[in-house]
């Protein structure tokens, strides 16, 4: 489902998943942000909790299960075409989360997964709003 020109703002889950002191990247496979390396998360569907979306937006992008831990902080992007209409409009909730099982394998919207030592992010050009939210994740 594309959310593109949406009528209202899209909810949105992602989590920084932190296992023996690695991070969880995942490259983003579709707009936005295609070839961009980021943390896993997804929409939040209708009827569905935040933290079961969480669960399965990261079960459907690497394969692993997760424990949903504490809340990090919210982050809005708003993206617009140069008409100033509204492209994209996301409102993400980001949560720490650790593995609780499953192998890691990229799937669903991620084109590659990989666990990264957070002294090597900076050889994935990670957002600097990804970089905050890991770092307040690992304090």
């Amino acid at each position: 489902m594309s959310h593109e020109r949406p009528a209202r703002p899209v909810l949105g889950a992602a989590a920084v998943v932190i296992h023996d002191g690695r991070v969880l990247l995942i490259r983003r496979g579709h707009a936005p942000d295609a070839g961009a390396w980021s943390i896993p998360g997804g929409a939040v569907d209708l009827g569905e909790s935040v933290e079961a979306a969480l669960r399965r937006e990261v079960r459907e992008e690497t394969g692993l299960d997760i424990a949903v831990g504490v809340f990090l902080e919210i982050y809005e992007r708003v993206e617009r075409d140069a008409d100033g209409s509204v492209r994209f409009h996301f409102v993400v909730l980001d949560y720490a989360a650790t593995v609780l099982g499953g192998t890691l394998s990229a799937g669903d919207d991620a084109a590659e997964a990989a666990w990264v030592v957070p002294s090597d992010l900076a050889r994935y050009a990670v957002a600097d709003s990804i970089r905050r939210v890991i770092a307040r994740a690992l304090q």
